[in-house]
């Protein structure tokens, strides 16, 4: 298994950006909204497109570094879905939290925004282990 393979990458990173437009367009979308203090205005202003595309390339960032571990470590499928979920559970959920507490945002916020990275951590193990299939 090469140390890096587009189509697992891709595959994972867009498996990720998915379940983030699932998270915050169709499950929480009002609560996220509430917890984060956004008013529909503000959500209408920004550069939607460098959000997405920036969100897409940092999402590939993390699908290619999950993928470099997997394939020099050439772990069982199981192991593979540990490494994703305890990722998200061991780095990327800390920081959040860590943040979050600096900067005062509330618990909702916290809960949706880690849920968010649990699941899409989950999904991009899930997708590398099909490929590795």
């Amino acid at each position: 298994m090469n140390d890096f393979a587009l189509w697992p990458v891709l595959a994972g990173t867009a498996a990720f950006f998915v379940v983030g437009a699932l998270w915050y367009g169709l499950i929480f979308p009002k609560p996220w909204q509430r917890a984060a203090g956004l008013t529909n205005s503000q959500l209408q202003t920004g550069n939607m497109a460098l959000i997405f595309a920036l969100t897409f390339a940092f999402e590939m960032l993390i699908s290619m570094v999950l993928w470099h571990l997997v394939a020099r470590t050439d772990p069982p499928n199981f192991v593979v879905m540990m490494m994703a979920t305890g990722f998200a559970v061991g780095v990327m959920i800390p920081a959040i939290g860590i943040n979050y507490l600096f900067q005062r945002k509330p618990l909702t916020l916290f809960l949706i925004d880690a849920g968010h990275f649990l699941v899409g951590m989950a999904a991009m193990g899930g997708v590398f282990v099909w490929f590795r299939s």
